[in-house]
C-alpha cells in the first residue's frame, strides 16, 4: 500500500491541534476538580502508536483510546506503517470524526521510527507521552490513571499490566501462555505482582523530558525497543513503576505462523541488548536457548546411541522426553479452566514459544 501525503497530518509548523479540551475532557475536569475540592492543572498528554497490518484490531483500539476520559488535554498521534490492508483508511476515517486525532506516514513500517515519528509530531506543549497498540484495548480511565501514578509516584515511566484475550482456541491457548509463568516467565507485567519499581513497563506512560533525555526510542532496535528505552531510562536516574491493579486488553496472535515469527524475533533481538550491555543478561532470558541447546544434544545423542554400539547415549532422551512431559503435563493442568479445544492446544503454544523464543536468541542476527 502507498500512503498519500496528501491526507497525512505532518510534523511541521502549521500543524493544525485543538486548543480547548474536549467537551468530555472539560465536564470531566469540572467533576475531578469538585470532588478534589481545589483547582488542578493537569498535564497536556499526547496518546500515540504506531501500527502495520492492524485492520482487524484497529478500529476497537482506536476506539478505547478516543472514548478516554482525562479533566486535561488530550491528543492523539498515530503513524501507519505500509500495509497489506485497510488499516491506513481505518484510521483516516477515524481522524475524519475526531479532530484530535492526527495520522501520520511511517515509511519504514519499523516500529520505533514509527514510535519516534509519533513523538516528534506530538504538540509542542505536550508533558506526558501515553502509548498504546494496534493490538490492545485500553480500559476506561486508562490514560487518567497513568497520569495520577505519574504524578504520585514521581516516577518517569509508569505502566500496567497486559492482560491476553482470546476468542479462537488457539488465541485463547495463547492468552493463557502469555499471562503463566510456565510460558512467558516471571516478568511482573505478564503475571501480576506487586505496585513498585520495575525494569520496564508494558506500554509506558512518560514524562516528556525524560524521553527526550534519554534520546527517544533506539531505532537499531527493531524489537525490544520498549525495553531499551527503559534501561536506558533507568540508566540516566530515572523510574519505572508497574501498577498491577490497570489491566491493557491484547490480542494475541491468531495463527501458529504468527506466533512462531513473533517470538522467534523477540529472541533475536533480546540477544541484541545483552551483546549491546551484558549486565541486561538473566536467567529467564536464557531458560529458552539453554532448552533448545538441551533438547537438541538429547536427540542427537539417542540417535547416535540408536545406530551406534554405544547405547548409554539414549539416555540423551531424558531432555527432549523431560521437557515434553513439563510442558504437556504442566501445560494441561495450569488450564485446566479452558474450554478442551483451547487447553489441548496449550503444550503446542508452550513448545512453539520456547523453542522459536530460544532459536531467535541462539540466532542472533535478527532480520526485521
Amino acid at each position: 500500500m502507498t500512503l498519500s501525503s496528501r491526507e497525512v497530518s505532518v510534523n511541521h509548523p502549521e500543524l493544525s491541534w485543538p486548543t480547548t479540551p474536549s467537551p468530555t475532557e472539560q465536564v470531566d475536569g469540572q467533576r475531578d476538580d469538585q470532588h478534589r475540592g481545589r483547582t488542578r492543572v493537569w498535564p497536556v498528554v499526547c496518546v500515540f502508536a504506531t501500527v502495520r497490518n492492524e485492520e482487524k484490531y484497529l478500529e476497537a483500539a482506536l476506539d478505547s483510546v478516543l472514548s478516554q476520559q482525562y479533566p486535561g488535554q488530550m491528543r492523539f498521534v498515530v503513524s501507519v506503517g505500509p500495509s497489506h490492508d485497510n488499516t491506513y483508511g481505518i484510521a483516516v476515517e477515524c481522524a475524519r470524526r475526531d479532530p484530535r486525532l492526527h495520522v501520520i506516514e511511517n515509511p519504514q513500517g519499523l516500529i520505533p521510527h514509527g514510535l519516534n515519528i509519533a513523538i516528534n509530531a506530538a504538540p509542542a506543549d505536550t508533558d506526558i507521552f501515553v502509548r498504546f497498540d494496534g493490538h490492545t484495548r485500553l480500559p476506561g480511565g486508562y490514560v487518567h490513571a497513568m497520569v495520577d501514578a505519574l504524578l504520585r509516584t514521581g516516577a518517569d515511566n509508569v505502566g500496567g499490566r497486559m492482560l491476553p484475550v482470546g476468542q479462537a482456541p488457539l488465541e485463547q491457548a495463547i492468552a493463557f501462555a502469555m499471562s503463566h509463568p510456565l510460558g512467558i516467565g516471571g516478568a511482573s507485567f505478564h503475571v501480576g505482582g506487586i505496585e513498585g519499581p520495575e525494569e520496564t513497563a508494558y506500554l509506558g506512560s512518560f514524562r516528556k523530558e525524560a524521553v527526550i533525555a534519554a534520546g527517544l526510542y533506539d531505532e537499531s532496535f527493531h524489537r525490544a525497543e520498549d525495553w531499551e528505552l527503559n534501561y536506558r531510562i533507568r540508566r540516566n536516574g530515572g523510574l519505572v513503576w508497574f501498577v498491577p491493579s490497570i489491566e491493557v486488553e491484547y490480542r494475541p496472535r491468531s495463527t501458529w505462523r504468527a506466533l512462531a515469527k513473533q517470538f522467534f524475533d523477540t529472541g533475536g533481538w533480546r540477544r541484541q541488548v545483552i551483546a549491546a550491555d551484558r549486565s541486561t543478561a538473566s536467567l529467564r532470558y536464557l531458560a529458552a536457548p539453554t532448552a533448545v541447546v538441551a533438547n537438541t544434544a538429547g536427540l542427537l545423542a539417542t540417535v547416535l546411541g540408536v545406530i551406534t554400539p554405544w547405547t548409554w547415549l539414549t539416555l540423551g532422551a531424558i531432555a527432549p522426553l523431560g521437557y515434553l512431559a513439563l510442558v504437556t503435563i504442566g501445560g494441561l493442568t495450569a488450564a485446566r479452566h479452558l474450554p478442551w479445544a483451547a487447553r489441548s492446544r496449550v503444550p503446542g503454544v508452550l513448545t512453539t514459544m520456547h523453542m522459536m523464543w530460544g532459536l531467535g536468541f541462539l540466532k542472533g542476527t535478527p532480520t526485521n
